[in-house]
């Protein structure tokens, strides 16, 4: 009886053996077929904001606290001009803005509070009352859910992006993907296609 035991483990383990796929996908310094399209380079690691030069497209977005609406862009780049447009398009002229201290936000036309995070401060009470107003936890809260949207299409080309994050902008005000707001999705692929 335990000879039949012994031959059954080690019929298991001869198969898994077999099935083993000991090919190597790509061989260690084979150059890449074609030098005009290279490898795509997974996690661009690099330091500092993304340009859509750079292959990091910045999204620019504003979320509003008591409305909890939001607008997503995907754009060239975050210097002053692009941050200030967006920002001005998409608030009202008595809006607070609640931002970090990057120096593209320093000349918004909006009544403009900061948080320092270099200074490890995240929230602060301007105006005692207990009350910490001043952070940017809910715009940190809406890049949280545009990455949790993102993250199943494991990388979106940066040609498409715009779509994918409208699409997440429109999760995110309708709180719900409802079978009207496909009908009205189709209806706009339509009108554009």
């Amino acid at each position: 009886m335990p000879n039949s035991n012994n031959r059954q483990a080690h019929f298991l383990i001869h198969i898994l053996k077999q099935t083993k796929c000991s090919r190597m996908r790509g061989k260690k310094g084979d150059l890449h077929p074609d030098p005009d399209d290279p490898p795509r380079r997974r996690a661009n690691k690099q330091r500092g904001h993304g340009t859509y030069d750079n292959d990091r497209p910045p999204i620019v977005g504003t979320v509003g606290r008591e409305s909890g609406q939001v607008r997503l862009h995907v754009v060239h780049n975050t210097d002053r001009k692009t941050l200030e447009t967006h920002v001005h398009r998409f608030t009202l002229k008595e809006t607070t803005c609640y931002t970090d201290e990057w120096k593209s936000y320093n000349h918004i036309i909006r009544e403009h509070k900061t948080v320092c995070h270099a200074e490890h401060e995240w929230a602060r009470d301007d105006d005692g009352d207990g009350i910490r107003e001043v952070h940017t936890n809910t715009a940190e809260g809406m890049w949280t859910d545009v990455r949790n949207y993102l993250r199943p299409f494991k990388g979106v080309h940066k040609m498409y992006l715009s779509g994918y994050v409208a699409l997440a902008e429109f999760r995110r005000n309708l709180k719900r993907i409802s079978p009207a707001f496909i009908a009205a999705l189709i209806t706009l692929h339509k009108i554009y296609t």
